[in-house]
């Protein structure tokens, strides 16, 4: 069993890890929480695309990133420094407990390796592969969960129940955002996704604003930095454009204040669903919405499950003209919005 003491909490820190994305890592929110809620203290591993949605976790103590070349979706090259200085981190953090999460395509292994030159003494992950002394617990989980529920399942039988509801979360409070949104009770319409194929087309998505705003919906349009053109054509003059103007931290508290949220699947869809907003979710079927779907809260699912691409995790869309996605309308959209805000009057 895990090394410390499952009763007082207290005895050497626990590392989690999860080294991908923000939606990834808002997803083993809950299970991380059951890890803290039996421990003295919780070192979290993220990646740099997942650092920030790390912070915000309650019951992380400390993040460390790392850039897992087994895992970024950009790798780069395995270099020995860049090892050493990592095993040389976990090392001075006198871990010796590790669970490691994973999503079903994605080994734990090589990072097991590493923990164990940092002298982890007790590790557990979800595994199929053999995994030799690398992993002290090895977890198999049956049929087609939910991502979150996965989680929480490595972490009940590494020692660590559910001690909540069990839902994703983030810390609070968060950041004050009326300088940027006014007053609650917009609709935000998220238009980017770090994978083009989970993306709603840019002329839907800015039809989408128009009708709303026609409808009487204030918009308001979020981005990252690097969606700022984006942004600007979707939100056009009729939404708020906030594309590359928040900090993660800012973004859920701007989601936080809304009546409900428009995205793909990816991380604001969670970060969303972490503060209870609902959401109409267009979903790519690339990935099973049964594991991928927003956690927790009401949520309208758009787009052909039965597609072509369903399964195949492309990244980007092998089908022309993107029909599991570009075949929903934005009266569809507006129709799911008014449902969801009806529903949470």
């Amino acid at each position: 069993m895990p090394v410390l003491d499952p009763v007082a909490g207290v005895g050497p820190p626990v590392l989690v890890a999860r080294l991908d994305n923000v939606g990834d890592v808002l997803i083993t929110g809950p299970a991380i929480r059951a890890v803290a809620a039996r421990s003295s203290r919780v070192v979290m591993l993220a990646g740099p695309r997942g650092r920030d949605a790390a912070e915000l976790l309650p019951g992380v103590n400390r993040v460390i990133t790392w850039h897992a070349p087994w895992i970024d979706q950009e790798p780069e090259p395995v270099e020995r420094p860049k090892v050493r200085a990592l095993i040389e981190e976990i090392e001075a953090e006198g871990v010796r407990t590790a669970l490691i999460f994973t999503s079903f395509h994605q080994s734990p292994l090589p990072l097991a390796l590493l923990l164990r030159l940092a002298g982890v003494e007790w590790i557990g992950a979800i595994c199929e592969d053999y995994p030799g002394s690398l992993l002290d617990l090895r977890h198999h989980v049956d049929g087609d969960p939910p991502e979150v529920e996965r989680a929480l399942s490595l972490a009940a039988a590494a020692g660590f129940p559910r001690c909540d509801d069990g839902l994703p979360a983030v810390r609070k409070p968060l950041p004050d955002v009326r300088h940027l949104v006014g007053d609650d009770g917009y609709v935000v319409l998220h238009p980017g996704t770090s994978v083009p194929a989970r993306a709603w087309p840019p002329g839907h998505c800015a039809q989408a604003v128009r009708l709303l705003a026609r409808t009487g919906f204030r918009v308001v349009v979020t981005g990252a930095p690097a969606d700022r053109d984006l942004t600007a054509f979707v939100a056009g003059d009729d939404g708020l454009d906030l594309g590359g103007g928040t900090t993660l931290a800012e973004l859920a508290a701007v989601l936080d204040g809304a009546s409900a949220l428009i995205a793909g699947n990816t991380g604001p869809a969670h970060l969303a669903a972490a503060v209870g907003t609902p959401v109409v979710s267009l979903f790519a079927p690339t990935v099973p919405a049964a594991r991928w779907a927003p956690y927790g809260v009401p949520c309208v699912l758009l787009g052909d499950p039965d597609a072509p691409c369903a399964g195949s995790r492309a990244r980007t869309c092998p089908v022309p003209g993107h029909p599991c996605l570009s075949s929903v309308t934005p009266s569809q959209v507006l129709a799911a919005v008014v449902r969801l805000v009806k529903e949470a009057a």
